[in-house]
């Protein structure tokens, strides 16, 4: 009563997460590479999938990291704003019964100590633990730990992110082996960070990984336009 909240996609009175920011959250545009899950032109696996396959399973992402979900996602990472990841994570409960993914337990991409001391929460965890109670598998946020700290992959080229985060996490054995899992975190760009952590749960005994992101950054190299364009359209 005294203290409302506000929505984290347009600061509107009385919701963390309003219908109308609800309604404009866009998925990511078709066809996506059967793998990653990056946006092309044409159906099946990516060039890039084909040379290297990433060791997650599948790379999917609920929608576009754009307006409204852009500034949700900022107000959950760095505005302290803890009560939008249960909000959050029914939008992402949605897409995620869509995909028809069965797995054994959810895990969050970790932070590294550093971090966690000057943020004070993880912010994929703080939507990854109630969408586990929503599917009603378990949620294990210390099967992966992240080993060493990386420094932000903002700005860095897809080379520049693998190598950034290689070798940068090591899982649970005990937790993870026989499972599948479906790992987590709030925003995809090239799927480094995923398929490092996958990497990691994998050598671990995990029979499968699927990753799953709320938001995939299309923008942060070059793919902004794909939007517009369509297979016919392009040249």
């Amino acid at each position: 009563m005294f203290f409302p909240p506000r929505c984290g996609g347009c600061g509107k009175l009385g919701q963390r997460w309003c219908a109308d920011c609800r309604r404009q959250l866009t998925p990511p545009p078709q066809p996506l590479c059967e793998i990653c899950g990056e946006p092309q032109y044409v159906a099946g696996i990516c060039e890039h999938c084909n040379d290297t396959r990433p060791a997650f399973y599948v790379l999917r992402s609920c929608a576009v990291f754009k307006e409204p979900l852009r500034p949700a996602l900022r107000k959950l990472k760095y505005g302290r704003d803890i009560g939008l990841g249960e909000a959050l994570a029914w939008d992402v409960a949605v897409c995620l019964h869509s995909l028809g993914w069965q797995a054994d337990a959810i895990v969050p991409i970790p932070l590294s100590q550093q971090r966690m001391r000057e943020r004070g929460y993880n912010q994929s965890g703080l939507i990854a633990h109630p969408l586990s109670h929503i599917m009603k598998w378990n949620y294990l946020p210390d099967a992966l730990q992240r080993v060493r700290h990386t420094r932000s992959q903002v700005g860095l080229t897809a080379a520049e992110r693998r190598e950034n985060v290689q070798a940068a996490f090591t899982a649970h054995a005990g937790k993870v082996k026989n499972k599948t899992i479906l790992l987590f975190d709030d925003v995809a760009t090239t799927g480094a960070t995923l398929n490092s952590a996958s990497q990691s749960l994998l050598s671990a005994g995990a029979t499968r990984v699927y990753a799953l992101t709320v938001a995939k950054a299309l923008q942060k190299y070059g793919l902004d336009r794909i939007e517009q364009l369509s297979p016919r359209s392009s040249h």
